[in-house]
């Protein structure tokens, strides 16, 4: 009897907040419905964008730290139980493991990549390097394409796409279900971390690509590439804040070098300069971006590392949440509607929402792998390599002039990267030898 009673304390919490929420997000709408060619014509109509997604994302994280505060407060999971809401409830608020993410530390290197030889560890990051470049090469054109042209329908009639939001659902969606298909057919694993651990990276990694949808509506495409050319900084900042992560004094002196490098060889060409598009609004989504995708890669690599979970069950749950977070924002805002009208007046749409998805999932699959082999920092050099083969490729393809100084940017970064892959090697051998020696004085 108390276990159905607390079942039923469950349902009425979670009705209720969705309907408080409901309710709010109905009455921001009607007001933003009442002053909309307002906000149309201000250059800050992106804080009530941010405003509305992040009530319609409440939808999802009220009902959960509610229940989450009650099922700790009445010890609901220590009771027991059978039935759906019970495991259901142990899934995501225990999972099969009670040791705490934060509670530990760890070195930036995996654990696993000791067990590897220079070669095999050389081969597994080409792999690794190459498919991300390939992947994320083929989605920025996309993104890019997507977000600056113009459609045109059989008639001659022009539009342009503007739903940020709808680009990061239709992200998502196609990698949840490969994920989910992939983790049915193939035998994994047990599960072990709280399924709610990952609505924290997956609320960041959303909220990031929404920075970076809307952040070019106000920058400039090589300002914007410019400012994740600096992205490995933040992480590092990031694993030290989160997860205690040691770094050694070599992957400073390189993320800096990399950041110089980066820098010397974007704002080196004459293509580049005047950046006159910059503003206060770009600047904050920038950084926005870089702060919330930070977090993600951090927090990502946290989860790996404490719970062992696989790169494809990392990849499913986080675009569950993705999907589910995305796709509420979309129904709260009346969105769906506009969309689906949108594609069925320019097909063409549809193809390119369809490649972008491919990518992504693609993306994501390299982007778990990496990170779970190599930790974040690697990854997120690699992911800077590519910001400059983007700008390398437009320079070979479009003719653009660069000269001694952007030459000296990308000999700079190649070399900061083979610098850091040779210390990571002599560090481990280091530490094996010193290892071995006290095993035999032992």
């Amino acid at each position: 009897m108390r276990n159905f009673v607390s079942d039923l304390i469950i349902c009425i919490l979670l009705l209720l907040s969705v309907s408080l929420i409901f309710g709010a997000s109905e009455i921001f709408q009607s007001l933003l419905n009442t002053g909309e060619k307002l906000l149309e014509s201000s250059s800050y109509n992106w804080i009530v964008r941010l405003c509305s997604n992040l009530l319609s994302y409440a939808t999802v994280l009220l009902p959960g730290y509610l229940i989450y505060k009650y099922v700790r407060h009445t010890k609901y999971i220590q009771r027991g139980g059978k039935g759906c809401i019970p495991r259901l409830i142990h899934s995501c608020f225990m999972g099969h493991c009670e040791t705490g993410l934060l509670d530990s530390s760890y070195t930036s290197t995996p654990s696993n990549l000791n067990q590897r030889t220079f070669m095999q560890d050389a081969f597994l990051l080409l792999y690794c390097f190459f498919g991300l470049q390939v992947s994320y090469l083929s989605w920025g054109y996309l993104q890019e394409k997507i977000m600056t042209q113009e459609y045109e329908d059989d008639n001659g009639n022009k539009g342009r796409f503007k739903d940020s939001q709808f680009l990061v659902f239709v992200n998502r969606i196609l990698a949840f279900l490969m994920s989910g298909l992939y983790l049915v057919v193939q035998r994994q694993p047990q599960h072990k971390a709280p399924l709610y651990k990952y609505a924290f990276c997956s609320l960041s990694n959303i909220m990031s690509s929404w920075c970076q949808y809307e952040a070019l509506k106000y920058v400039s495409f090589p300002t914007q590439v410019l400012a994740k050319a600096s992205k490995i900084i933040p992480v590092m900042i990031m694993g030290k804040i989160i997860s205690r992560t040691t770094y050694e004094y070599y992957e400073y002196v390189t993320a800096i070098l990399i950041s110089i490098g980066m820098t010397l060889f974007m704002l080196d060409s004459s293509d580049y300069r005047n950046d006159d598009a910059t503003t206060v609004s770009g600047i904050i989504l920038l950084g926005g971006y870089l702060i919330l995708d930070s977090f993600t890669s951090t927090w990502q690599d946290a989860l790996f590392t404490e719970y062992g979970a696989t790169s494809v069950q990392m990849m499913c749950v986080v675009n569950m949440f993705s999907c589910l977070f995305t796709a509420m924002s979309l129904f709260q805002q009346s969105s769906f509607p506009l969309i689906f009208l949108f594609m069925a007046k320019y097909p063409r749409f549809i193809i390119d929402c369809l490649l972008i998805s491919v990518c992504s999932a693609t993306g994501q699959l390299y982007i778990f792998y990496t990170i779970s082999k190599f930790g974040p920092v690697t990854f997120v050099i690699i992911m800077t390599i590519r910001q400059g083969l983007a700008i390398l490729l437009s320079c070979l393809i479009y003719h653009h002039r660069v000269t001694v100084i952007g030459i000296i940017g990308i000999l700079l970064v190649f070399g900061s990267v083979f610098l850091r892959i040779y210390c990571n090697n002599r560090l481990r051998a280091i530490r094996r030898r010193r290892a071995a020696n006290n095993s035999i004085k032992d």
